[in-house]
């Protein structure tokens, strides 16, 4: 692992200013000063300013979010963020992908930056899937623009799989899943049909579900819930 990442990995500080940090000549490995790029190992003793760093473990949470918070560490406008949430103690953990403010539902939240590339990265198309409500009686066959890519902001979108669930005179829910996750895709996927999005959950990711977790509640992930991650 190069020393950077490794420091980074520990809590110290972003990759960037362990760079500073290593060429200020804070840190050593094996008692000898730190160089950039330099790879390190599990066994190796690495020290910033003379006290012994160690990487700590990752941590992965799953969170039900509500709607009304935002998915950030921080916000300058001063709205509540999907940390407010979580434990004061729980560390440098970031939430996986987005959920818009009026959004809610299944949510991952990781130390694991290598994780996180994975599943939002486009070309990994790692399935997620939505529980949509629209206004109004909706059809299968309305469905279809959208199940064979529609055209918004200037692209299409790539076909994705959906299914209505249930409908009557006032609302429509719909199972939606999709392999990409621009922003706000199926709020504007829905209006491109004459739909207004009354609701927008996410349910899955993957296999992944919110099953036994309440509004507003997490926990955190097992390590077979984890590996399963990191492989579809």
């Amino acid at each position: 692992m190069r020393i950077n990442k490794y420091l980074a990995s520990s809590g110290v500080a972003s990759r960037r200013e362990c760079d500073r940090l290593i060429q200020e000549g804070k840190v050593t490995v094996n008692g000898k000063t730190a160089t950039l790029g330099l790879d390190v190992a599990e066994d190796d003793e690495i020290k910033l300013n003379g006290n012994i760093v160690t990487v700590k473990k990752n941590e992965y949470y799953i969170l039900n979010k509500p709607k009304g918070y935002i998915c950030s560490v921080t916000d300058d406008k001063g709205r509540k963020t999907v940390l407010d949430l979580m434990p004061e103690n729980v560390g440098r953990i970031y939430p996986v992908g987005r959920l818009d403010y009026d959004s809610e539902g299944l949510l991952i939240l990781t130390t694991d930056g290598n994780l996180a590339q994975h599943l939002t990265h486009p070309s990994n198309e790692v399935p997620k899937t939505y529980l949509v409500k629209v206004e109004g009686t909706l059809t299968e066959t309305a469905l279809n623009p959208i199940r064979s890519g529609i055209e918004i902001d200037g692209y299409v979108t790539k076909k994705c799989k959906t299914h209505i669930v249930e409908t009557n005179k006032e609302y429509t829910k719909v199972h939606i899943t999709l392999t990409e996750g621009k922003n706000r895709e199926i709020r504007k996927m829905f209006s491109a049909i004459g739909k207004e999005v009354m609701l927008l959950k996410r349910i899955k990711i993957g296999e992944i579900n919110l099953r036994g977790l309440d509004r507003g509640s997490y926990r955190k992930l097992s390590k077979q819930e984890v590996e399963y991650l990191k492989s579809i």
